[in-house]
């Protein structure tokens, strides 16, 4: 069993629509991404500054940590991105798209 994390940075596309993108990305998205087989569990963090580390203008708002589990790490993603473009995981307008969000899969080497 491969196990693994997807990690998305993103940001809503306004201060004025936060509130519609976390709505979104909690009560929507993610329950979407966790039918994919393979993803078993997500939470999600807000950058913030903390003491001499401050957040810089262009780090996303967001990261989502999506757990995964499968037999094939590179299966379990080519089922969430075919599900993506079948409109079994919508996004939202009120995400923003310029930049991209950052999407990236890490296998798990150990655990302690």
């Amino acid at each position: 069993m491969q196990k693994g994390i997807m990690l998305v940075q993103s940001s809503p596309v306004s201060p004025e629509r936060e509130d519609e993108y976390n709505a979104w990305y909690d009560d929507e998205h993610i329950p979407d991404i966790l039918k994919v087989p393979g993803f078993v569990g997500a939470r999600r963090y807000r950058a913030r500054d903390a003491g001499p580390i401050n957040v810089g203008p262009a780090v996303p708002t967001y990261v989502a940590v999506y757990e995964l589990e499968s037999e094939n790490l590179a299966e379990t993603i080519r089922t969430f991105l075919e599900a993506s473009a079948a409109g079994g995981i919508r996004n939202s307008d009120a995400l923003a798209l310029d930049p991209l969000p950052v999407v990236t899969v890490y296998e798990l080497l150990s655990e302690h």
